[in-house]
């Protein structure tokens, strides 16, 4: 059970992260946090840029809550050197899925909890190898519109996600690396 003295805020609308949030036992808000996602410094790696958007989205919560602990989270998903974030249409779902297409990549999710002014953080960086697709693949995903609101366009637990390998965390990948997540709670007072 989460502490009783403290509510627990997510910063976020995924429902990818209020499903493993709730499935871990914790009772949490949501309250997601409404930032511009690309407005980040330039020159930062896949990792920083993970780390910087959940600070963000963490802080902007936090200083309207400020009597709650805030968990906030950002995923993004990067082939070499290039991002993917999310799909702003079915046209850039497609281009990010020919992109994976075949590719190993990397997820990397940063997650930040912010209680009583002091900050938690953590990144955690995941390898995906996919598979080779097809375009009537890539065009049947995406009519099924389950590319929408994902980092790189596509969902492990979909039911067919192209993924032949992982090394690292399954829900990192998911968009919440749990193991982090729940050592940032037990050090701001919240327990699942």
């Amino acid at each position: 059970m989460s502490s009783t003295h403290t509510k627990l805020i997510l910063a976020s609308g995924s429902p990818r992260r209020r499903q493993l949030l709730d499935e871990a036992g914790y009772a949490f808000e949501v309250v997601p946090a409404d930032i511009d996602e690309l407005d980040v410094p330039a020159g930062l790696s896949p990792r920083q840029i993970a780390t910087y958007l959940a600070d963000a989205k963490a802080r902007f919560i936090a200083a309207k809550y400020p009597d709650s602990v805030v968990l906030a989270a950002d995923t993004v998903v990067a082939l070499r050197s290039m991002l993917l974030g999310k799909p702003t249409d079915v046209t850039d779902a497609r281009r990010m899925l020919t992109l994976l297409s075949g590719s190993t990549h990397h997820v990397s999710t940063g997650v930040a909890v912010y209680a009583g002014g002091r900050a938690f953080e953590a990144i955690v960086t995941s390898t995906v190898a996919m598979r080779v697709l097809t375009r009537a693949e890539i065009d049947t995903y995406v009519a099924g519109e389950q590319w929408q609101g994902k980092a790189g366009g596509y969902g492990i637990q979909d039911d067919d996600p192209f993924v032949t390998r992982m090394e690292g965390s399954h829900t990192n990948i998911v968009g919440l690396p749990m193991d982090e997540t729940r050592t940032l709670l037990v050090a701001a007072g919240v327990f699942g």
